[in-house]
C-alpha cells in the first residue's frame, strides 16, 4: 500500500535522481566507446554521426510525445514504460551483431531517454512547486554526475580489457530495477483535461501550447543553451588537439564537473533571486567566458576556462525549466516535454553543423559559434518578463498546498 504523496516526496525525488544518472551515463556511452564500436562494427565517423543523429531525433520525439502522453495516460504509466523501454534499447545495442541493427536500436534507446528526461522534468515541476529552482538544479546535478563519470570509468574499464558490448548490456540490466522502483511508487498523475482554462494557459490544446507567451522565448533559450553546451562537450577534446589525449579528456571531465558544481551552488541560492534575471546573468557569463577560453593562447588557461564555462552553464537548463513550470503550473507535463524537445533539437542541430564548419572555416570559428548560441539564449531570456517578487509564479492557495509536498 502506497503512502500519501507528501510522504513519498523524498522517495520520488530519489527516483528522479537515479533516472537522471542513468540517462547522463547512457548519453556518454557511445562517445566514450566510439573507437571500439567503429572497429568492431567496421564503421566510419560519418556512420557514427548518423547514429548520433538518429538517437537525438528519437530523443526529441520521446520528450515531446511523452509530455502529451502523460496528460492523457498519467505519469505513472509513461515514466515506468520509458525507463523499461530504455533498459531494452540499451541492452539491445549491446547485443546487436551488425551495424544496421545497432543503428535501429538507437531509436528505442533515444525515444525512451527523451521520455525519461521530459517526464522527470515535469514530475519535479509538479512535486516541488515552492522551490522549483532548487529542486531542478539538484536534479540536473545527477545528469551531470552520470555524464562526468561515464567517460572516466568506461575508458578505464576498456583499458583493462572489458568488452564494449558488456558495458551496454550491464547498463541495460541496471536500468531494470529503476523501472521496478518507478512502478511501485505513487506519482503525481500529470493528467490534464483538454480545454481547461486555468492558470494562464487559456485552455489551449497541447499542439498550440508552444505558442502561448512566453513559452516560445523559453524554447529558444533552452534550445540555444543546449546547442552551446553540447557543442562544447562534443568538440572540446578535438579542439584541445595540441594536448595529449589524457589531458584533453580530463578537460572535458572538468567541464562536466563545473556543470555539476554550478548546479549545486544554484540549488542553494537560485530561489533567493528572480529566476529570469538569475538565468539571464549566468547565460551572458557563460557565453562571454567561452570567447575567452577559445581565444586565450595558453592551453592550461583554456582548460581552466572551459571548467568555468561549465560552472556558469550549470544553472541555465534547470532554471529555464523551472520558469516554464512557474508560468504554466497546471501544464507541467506538456511544458516539460516541449522544453526538453526544444533543448534536444538545439543539441542535435548546431553540434552537427560544427563538423562542417570545422572542415571549412576552422574549429575555432565553430567553437566561437557556441558562444553565439549562448548570447542568443541571453537575448531570449532578456525578452522574458521577470515574474513578480521572487520569480515564483503561482496562486497563494496552490503555494500552501505545494508547501506540504516540497521536502526535496
Amino acid at each position: 500500500m502506497t503512502r500519501p504523496l507528501r510522504e513519498n516526496a523524498l522517495v520520488i525525488g530519489a527516483l528522479g535522481c537515479l533516472a537522471y544518472v542513468l540517462i547522463g551515463w547512457t548519453g556518454l556511452l557511445a562517445p566514450s566507446l566510439i573507437r571500439s564500436i567503429e572497429t568492431d562494427l567496421v564503421q566510419t565517423d560519418t556512420a557514427v554521426g548518423v547514429f548520433y543523429f538518429a538517437y537525438g531525433a528519437a530523443y526529441a520525439l520521446g520528450a515531446l510525445g511523452g509530455g502529451f502522453a502523460t496528460e492523457r495516460l498519467g505519469r505513472h504509466v509513461v515514466i515506468t514504460a520509458a525507463i523499461g523501454l530504455h533498459a531494452f534499447g540499451v541492452l539491445a545495442l549491446g547485443l546487436a551483431g551488425v551495424w544496421p541493427l545497432f543503428l535501429a536500436f538507437a531509436l528505442p534507446a533515444g525515444l525512451s531517454a527523451g521520455g525519461i528526461d521530459g517526464g522527470i522534468n515535469g514530475l519535479f515541476l509538479d512535486l516541488f512547486r515552492t522551490q522549483r529552482g532548487r529542486a531542478l538544479n539538484l536534479l540536473h546535478v545527477f545528469f551531470s554526475v552520470g555524464a562526468f563519470v561515464a567517460p572516466l570509468v568506461i575508458g578505464q574499464l576498456v583499458d583493462f580489457g572489458v568488452a564494449w558490448r558488456s558495458l551496454y548490456v550491464a547498463t541495460g540490466l541496471a536500468a531494470l530495477p529503476i523501472a521496478a522502483f518507478a512502478w511501485f511508487l505513487q506519482l503525481p498523475h500529470g493528467l490534464h483535461a483538454p480545454g481547461s482554462a486555468t492558470n494562464g494557459d487559456g485552455g489551449v490544446t497541447g499542439r498550440r501550447l508552444l505558442f502561448v507567451w512566453p513559452l516560445p522565448l523559453l524554447a529558444i533559450a533552452i534550445g540555444t543553451y543546449v546547442a552551446s553546451e553540447v557543442g562544447v562537450s562534443n568538440w572540446l577534446v578535438r579542439f584541445l588537439s595540441d594536448a595529449p589525449l589524457v589531458v584533453a579528456t580530463r578537460g572535458l571531465a572538468l567541464f562536466w564537473a563545473g556543470l555539476a558544481i554550478g548546479r549545486l551552488v544554484s540549488a542553494r541560492i537560485a530561489d533567493r533571486f528572480d529566476h529570469v534575471r538569475f538565468t539571464t546573468i549566468w547565460s551572458l557569463t557563460s557565453a562571454a567566458v567561452i570567447v575567452g577560453a577559445v581565444l586565450v593562447p595558453s592551453l592550461p588557461l583554456a582548460i581552466v576556462g572551459f571548467g568555468i564555462v561549465g560552472f556558469a552553464m550549470g544553472p541555465i537548463f534547470p532554471m529555464v525549466m523551472a520558469i516554464g513550470g512557474e508560468r504554466f503550473p497546471e501544464r507541467s507535463a506538456a511544458v516539460g516535454g516541449l522544453l526538453t524537445t526544444a533543448a534536444v533539437v538545439g543539441g542535435v542541430v548546431y553540434p552537427s553543423v560544427m563538423g562542417l564548419l570545422s572542415d571549412t572555416v576552422g574549429l575555432t570559428i565553430a567553437m566561437l559559434g557556441t558562444a553565439l548560441m549562448g548570447f542568443l539564449c541571453t537575448a531570449a531570456m532578456f525578452a522574458v518578463r521577470p515574474s513578480p517578487g521572487t520569480g515564483r509564479f503561482m496562486p497563494a492557495a496552490e503555494a500552501a498546498t505545494a508547501a506540504e509536498v516540497d521536502r526535496f
